[in-house]
């Protein structure tokens, strides 16, 4: 297969801690019933390209252990390339998540062979022929600084936040990050990302999102309201739909600030779908969940 959507990134196999709310520093809470399931920001925004109607592949490193096969299992399940999946001794990722009673989440990831991926020459290869890759920083930034320089169009999550290079962030061709990343790259004034990127989105929550462009007025997308159940996978799944959706826009064609609004709504009704369910991956919607629901909101 050749894939529209190359995603690089990490998987990792949640273990998800439903609370009350969220222990403060030093305070201990007691959990309802612990699930265990696939997860982790590369699995999550590959099944949800997939899942939104784009060929995707994963370029990812994963445990030869339970997890790992768990992980296998699930991409595979929702249609996503396994070719360029790599194993290793290390132990899979793994995720503790705290999940409160209003949806919202804390979560700390133990990296295991996440921190293992580099790009192999297939791989590197793959990705040149994308029209969409994606990727995120869970990852080591050697093999997303790779991935950067061999793309033709690529996208950058930039989550967890982190500083970010010059040298990077010269090979992004849309950075989509929250309000908290957007801070840490360019400071107060989100407009300012455009003196390092052409084009950013800047998630805003249950607000929705903010699309940057050099040259052109900000657009706001609103978001769409829902009953929260779970925030868990939500910005995963706002940047895979994202992708998919970009990725259908001609190979010969320049990506138009019409296109990126069009894929930034599509990507929002995404994420308002996701949070009113459990879970990571069994979150993500299917494509006619979300064109349904766009179909009612935007037309």
């Amino acid at each position: 297969m050749e894939p529209d959507v190359v995603v690089v990134g990490s998987a990792n196999v949640d273990l998800v801690f439903p609370v009350q709310r969220i222990p403060r520093p030093g305070e201990t809470v007691l959990s309802g019933v612990m699930s265990r399931g696939p997860g982790g920001k590369g699995a999550n925004q590959a099944v949800a390209s997939a899942r939104a109607g784009a060929r995707t592949a994963i370029v990812a490193s994963l445990g030869a252990d339970d997890s790992g096969q768990l992980l296998r299992d699930a991409l595979a399940d929702s249609g996503v390339d396994l070719s360029l999946v790599s194993s290793t001794t290390t132990p899979t990722g793994t995720a503790i998540i705290t999940v409160e009673e209003s949806g919202e989440n804390s979560i700390v990831v133990a990296p295991g062979a996440n921190g293992e991926l580099t790009l192999s020459e297939a791989a590197a290869q793959v990705i040149g022929g994308a029209k969409s890759v994606l990727s995120q920083l869970e990852i080591p930034f050697p093999t997303v600084q790779e991935a950067a320089a061999t793309s033709s169009y690529f996208i950058l999550n930039a989550a967890p936040a982190a500083e970010l290079s010059d040298e990077l962030l010269a090979d992004v061709d849309l950075l989509v990050v929250n309000e908290t990343e957007a801070e840490m790259i360019a400071g107060a004034d989100r407009t300012a990302l455009l003196k390092r990127v052409p084009a950013a989105v800047v998630t805003l929550g249950s607000a929705g999102a903010v699309i940057l462009t050099r040259g052109r007025d900000e657009i706001v997308v609103p978001g769409v309201a829902v009953d929260v159940v779970d925030t868990t996978a939500a910005g995963d799944t706002f940047c895979g739909v994202l992708a998919a959706t970009l990725s259908a826009v001609s190979s010969v064609d320049p990506i138009t600030p019409s296109d990126l609004t069009n894929a930034v709504r599509r990507a929002n009704v995404a994420a308002s779908l996701s949070v009113q369910a459990a879970g990571a991956i069994p979150s993500v919607p299917h494509g006619d969940a979300i064109d349904a629901r766009y179909a009612e909101v935007y037309l």
